[in-house]
């Protein structure tokens, strides 16, 4: 079967509140493009009755849409990483199922790679957010390019288009963690970023608490840079040639000055436990850094799909159940029910 021009993935975990209007605008919007396409819904384990949802929709629209359900909740990227894997569209386009990025501006994004750009970014227009979400949003983007040298206007939005090459090279990358526009951006050749319209939520909270918008900076911070180590080994050069100076300013007085004091044993106290603070942020960052690899060399599998809903044209016979690694063995029926 040939190939669709344009495959769009959609992580999926409990959106069944949204998922009925995604639907409504979702295909209107695609088909308006005329060209093929398909649609890939990664479901991510959740516990609502989005999976349910995917299969009446697969079996409304089986020529273009395609359902993959993870066993476990294993994250947004791992989930767009299992549908880079499975699509088959010479150009792809990640949305996420909430609406806040609308459907229609994918056209958007295609007509940017028209232009001969391999990878498209986008940056929301009049972020619909709080103040305070968008404020740290920006502080934590700056110090991220600062570190890593990768340039994103707004690494939260998801609503990202990518050449097949790139999307072939990020897959070829077997890494435990990544944060896959990251990795987009250091593949290609000539990538940009373009305006898009960014709406409220048609319904539930967002999935992102602040912890987990830190922590997804960190994972970027440690996965694409080594520079807070090499910061760390400075201020520990500067640390102790400062301290240096200051045991031989106390020799100093001792000896020559003002002789035996008790009165700056506070001061050192302070300074002592300054210092400690420092070694124990260090060696937090160094776990950091020794714990991916320690992910990594267990080679576990990155996520585990419990079923995938496809037609007989786009997988070669119906439902399957995959396990890790690839290989596909259909079985009988473990979908949730209607």
């Amino acid at each position: 079967m040939t190939a669709p021009q344009l495959s769009v993935i959609i992580p999926v975990y409990n959106e069944e509140q949204t998922l009925p209007a995604l639907f409504a605008r979702l295909y209107p919007a695609l088909d308006k493009l005329k060209l093929a396409y398909e649609i890939l819904f990664i479901n991510d384990g959740g516990t609502d009755k989005s999976a349910a949802l995917l299969r009446e929709q697969f079996e409304r629209r089986p020529e273009v849409t395609r359902v993959i359900l993870f066993s476990g909740n294993f994250g947004q990227h791992m989930a767009i990483m299992a549908g880079f894997e499975h699509c088959r569209g010479s150009r792809v386009v990640t949305l996420d199922a909430d609406l806040q990025n609308p459907p229609e501006e994918i056209g958007n994004l295609l007509a940017a790679m028209e232009r001969g750009h391999d990878y498209v970014g986008s940056v929301r227009r009049e972020r619909q957010d709080t103040a305070f979400r968008r404020l740290a949003s920006r502080a934590m983007n700056r110090v991220r390019e600062r570190i890593t040298r990768i340039r994103m206007t707004d690494q939260g939005c998801m609503l990202r288009a990518y050449d097949r090459r790139i999307v072939d090279a990020i897959t070829s990358s077997h890494e435990i963690n990544t944060f896959i526009p990251a990795l987009a951006y250091t593949y290609a050749g000539n990538p940009t970023e373009i305006e898009v319209a960014h709406e409220e939520r048609v319904a539930g909270e967002s999935k992102y608490s602040l912890y987990s918008l830190i922590r997804l900076n960190f994972d970027l911070v440690t996965g694409f840079s080594v520079l807070p180590l090499q910061m760390f080994s400075f201020a520990g050069i500067m640390i102790s040639f400062i301290a240096l100076l200051f045991v031989i300013y106390l020799a100093i007085r001792r000896l020559f000055l003002v002789g035996p004091e008790a009165e700056g044993v506070f001061t050192l106290f302070g300074i002592a436990f300054f210092l400690i603070g420092i070694v124990l942020f260090g060696l937090g960052l160094l776990g950091e850094y020794v714990g991916r690899i320690y992910q990594q060399v267990r080679s576990r599998p990155r996520y585990l799909i419990q079923a995938v809903l496809e037609s007989g044209e786009a997988g070669g016979g119906g439902q399957e159940v995959e396990q890790p690694g690839g290989s596909a063995t259909p079985l009988a029926s473990r979908l949730p029910p209607h």
